[in-house]
């Protein structure tokens, strides 16, 4: 499964991209959703020290959650005009996703964004454009989905990098779209992160890998919900709305103005994923 080939791709100068759409899941989805779920073991110190480029950075203390800020849409907005101008055609898709993404989730205030290119391996593609703009590769996990991570030049960003079609892209857009649509589940999720962040921790991705349990329940709710009566769209992004050209209206659930990102055929999450950092 997954959606390589999907994306925009050779698109001819002056043609419009198709616009987003976002698949229904079957119930052999639902399915197989449910048999292939697992929960990672948290990462090891020795772990994180492996995958990381530079020392690993230690908290020794409890994490720092911001209450939620409208300028966070602005912020993603703004890296990925960066993003965007250093990579062009390089950029399958490019999502904010994380709790900055979500309104109404006390967040860490870094901006996750979630990069596809086409192949995530292949850093000499895309890793020094983004380095001339001032970003820095901190992260490389060639055996965990080839995923790396940069961040920011002169804003806190955790850039993540997957090779389109990858289902962790799926998974991370997925959430996040149901915690805009579901204020239970998101007061569940924020008042998890809210005690967990009291806690002491040597490092963040400690921090990250002890939400996996409700994010794996919640993830068991939105496969048991697909027969029941949907939620409303949550809110989009402000600042992305307005960026919509002509007739074109945002997607509800996404808030990317079609256009822009072409087509993409959101496939169900798999595996809970260890929300990193």
């Amino acid at each position: 499964m997954g959606t390589a080939g999907r994306g925009v791709r050779d698109k001819p100068p002056g043609q419009v991209a198709p616009t987003l759409r976002i698949r229904r899941i079957s119930d052999d989805d639902i399915t197989d959703m449910k048999e292939r779920t697992r929960i990672e073991p948290p990462m090891t110190d020795q772990q994180i020290a492996s995958v990381t480029i530079g020392a690993p950075t230690r908290i020794d203390g409890p994490i720092r959650l911001s209450d939620p800020d409208p300028q966070w849409p602005a912020l993603f907005a703004r890296e990925a005009a960066r993003i965007r101008s250093v990579l062009g055609q390089l950029v399958q898709q490019l999502e904010h996703v994380g709790s900055t993404s979500v309104p109404e989730l006390p967040a860490k205030p870094i901006i996750d964004i979630v990069l596809a290119v086409a192949d995530s391996a292949n850093e000499s593609a895309y890793v020094p454009p983004l380095e001339a703009a001032g970003y820095v590769l901190r992260i490389r996990e060639p055996d965990w989905h080839e995923h790396r991570l940069l961040k920011g030049p002169d804003t806190d960003v955790n850039l993540h990098v997957f090779t389109e079609g990858n289902v962790e892209i799926a998974q991370m857009v997925n959430f996040r779209n149901h915690l805009r649509r579901n204020p239970s589940d998101r007061r569940l999720y924020a008042a998890t992160k809210q005690e967990l962040a009291a806690r002491t921790w040597r490092y963040a991705q400690n921090y990250a890998d002890a939400k996996t349990a409700v994010i794996e329940e919640i993830i068991s709710r939105i496969a048991d919900k697909k027969h029941g009566p949907q939620d409303p769209p949550g809110p989009v992004d402000p600042v992305l709305s307005r960026k919509c050209e002509g007739s074109l209206q945002p997607d509800l659930v996404s808030g990317f103005c079609p256009a822009s990102y072409g087509t993409a055929t959101m496939e169900p999450a798999h595996l809970v994923r260890r929300w990193r950092r």
